[in-house]
């Protein structure tokens, strides 16, 4: 029996689907081939897809997504910041090599039945791989961005005319430093590539210290003071003195020798110190009582009484001179005591009283210069604030930090509303003593001497003005307050 004619058909079907299968599976064999030739479809580099292209493709797409400018904001202005500009470098070498070491490794025929059975075959995002020069971005910041941007801060400028001071405005200054790390991730970002850079504001300086003497000396002329005025004043902060004397638009010298003046009540402020020196840290109720009305009351009684009761000596007010001596204050003395009629205890020459190119008529009982009763006021401050100045020195164990804080408080006290206190806000710290000289109801010399705390810094000041007929007081006492409310102004004007 014959059985070939009988299988024959089912042999070729056989051989036919054979052939079919090896023909589909050459035929996925050669599309896996080429699909293993590109980057898996969910391979990521750097965070940018790259699935289907092959090696320059991706190193393209690479670069497309990393040249795009990063966007920098001064302010309301927009700066594109090309990458080339900071020398931006892709290492693209090294991340299509380290993708196409995970295409390799895996085995060909594993893959290749992943492929058949549509399985997708895990694989690690590369992550970014770059440089860029700081040295160049901190270059273009320096030279491209800051000297276009940044703006200096305008200095306050006096009001002609006026003691006031028109405001100063705040400038801006590009963080440099700061700025170098928010771009350098921009520059790494695909999502994040706007920058908000660092600024800082800078405040207006005050106008230069010198151009407050300027000022000062314009108010004396609009005043139509013409007199002589003396001047002094102290910085507190970094010790800067603005000194002159002035008379009729004419500037008289004050150094090496500063201008006599009559000290009348001011001589006070050496009796405090001298007082104080001796007193001990104890003192009765009574002594206090007379330091009290001595500054607060101006009273000469009690000035008298004080000297009397604590210094203990008929010649107490040559003690008081001898304590300014011993502080390096020659031109400050008081020669006899106040009661009328008291003798001249002794007569006192001074550099300061024997210049012969100018002259107030200075009291031969009382007499001190601008400066020597600011630098005094200096020793109480610092006395008080730290324990420096001259006092402690000079008196070693007989003035303390209390006692030189008692003696600011009770200047503190002498509530006048005129004069230095009249030019500054209410509510200030002034802690000073005033004086003036009157003979037959006339005034020849007035004078306020004070330590002022303000926000914007602490000064000596001290003002003397002298004329040789009158002083009217209205006028005179608007002048010195004009010129403490200049000063005041300087030291606190809104930057």
């Amino acid at each position: 029996m014959n059985n070939g004619g009988l299988f024959s058909p089912l042999r070729w079907f056989s051989v036919l689907f054979l052939l079919a299968a090896v023909g589909l599976t050459s035929v996925e064999l050669v599309s896996y081939s080429r699909a293993r030739s590109v980057f898996a479809p969910e391979q990521v580099i750097a965070g940018v897809p790259v699935g289907g292209l092959d090696r320059q493709q991706a190193a393209q797409r690479l670069i497309e997504a990393y040249d795009l400018p990063v966007e920098l904001r001064y302010g309301e202005a927009i700066i594109h910041l090309d990458p080339s500009v900071v020398d931006f470098q892709l290492d693209l070498e090294a991340m299509l090599a380290a993708a196409e070491l995970q295409r390799v490794q895996q085995s060909f025929w594993v893959g290749f039945w992943d492929y058949l059975w549509n399985r997708e075959t895990p694989s690690e995002e590369i992550p970014l791989r770059a440089t860029f020069s700081e040295q160049r971005l901190r270059t273009y910041l320096q030279q491209e961005i800051a000297p276009r941007y940044d703006s200096p801060p305008i200095p306050p400028r006096p009001i002609v005319g006026t003691v006031n001071f028109e405001p100063g405005q705040p400038g801006r200054v590009l963080d440099i430093e700061a700025a170098i790390p928010p771009i350098a991730r921009a520059l790494y970002s695909l999502d994040n590539r706007t920058v908000v850079l660092p600024i800082i504001t800078t405040r207006a300086s005050r106008p230069a210290f010198q151009n407050l003497e300027i000022l000062l000396k314009q108010t004396i002329d609009l005043s139509g003071f013409d007199g002589l005025t003396g001047l002094y004043l102290l910085d507190l902060q970094n010790m800067a003195e603005i000194h002159f004397g002035y008379r009729q638009l004419q500037s008289i010298a004050v150094k090496p020798t500063d201008i006599a003046f009559t000290a009348s009540s001011l001589i006070k402020i050496p009796i405090l110190v001298s007082v104080f020196r001796r007193i001990g840290e104890q003192p009765d109720p009574e002594t206090l009582k007379l330091i009290s009305d001595m500054i607060e009351k101006s009273g000469n009684e009690a000035a008298d009484w004080l000297m009397d009761r604590v210094i203990a000596s008929n010649r107490s007010p040559l003690a008081v001179t001898e304590d300014m001596r011993a502080l390096g204050l020659p031109n400050t003395f008081l020669a006899g005591y106040f009661y009328a009629g008291a003798p001249l205890l002794e007569v006192i020459k001074t550099p300061a009283n024997q210049r012969t190119d100018v002259f107030t008529d200075p009291d031969p009982y009382s007499q001190t210069t601008p400066s020597e009763i600011g630098m005094l006021l200096e020793d109480i401050y610092l006395c008080a604030e730290n324990g420096g100045g001259s006092l402690m020195a000079v008196f070693p164990g007989q003035i303390t930090q209390e006692e030189c804080q008692q003696m600011i408080e009770v200047l503190a006290r002498n509530n006048i509303g005129v004069l230095i206190e009249a030019g500054v806000p209410d509510g200030t710290r002034v802690a000073h003593k005033h004086g003036w000289v009157s003979v037959n109801g006339i005034i020849n010399t007035i004078s306020d001497a004070g330590i002022v705390y303000t926000p914007g810094g602490n000064y000596v000041l001290v003002i003397f003005l002298y004329h040789p007929q009158q002083l009217i007081w209205e006028p005179a006492s608007k002048l010195v307050a004009d010129l403490s409310r200049a000063v005041y102004n300087y030291y606190n004007i809104p930057r």
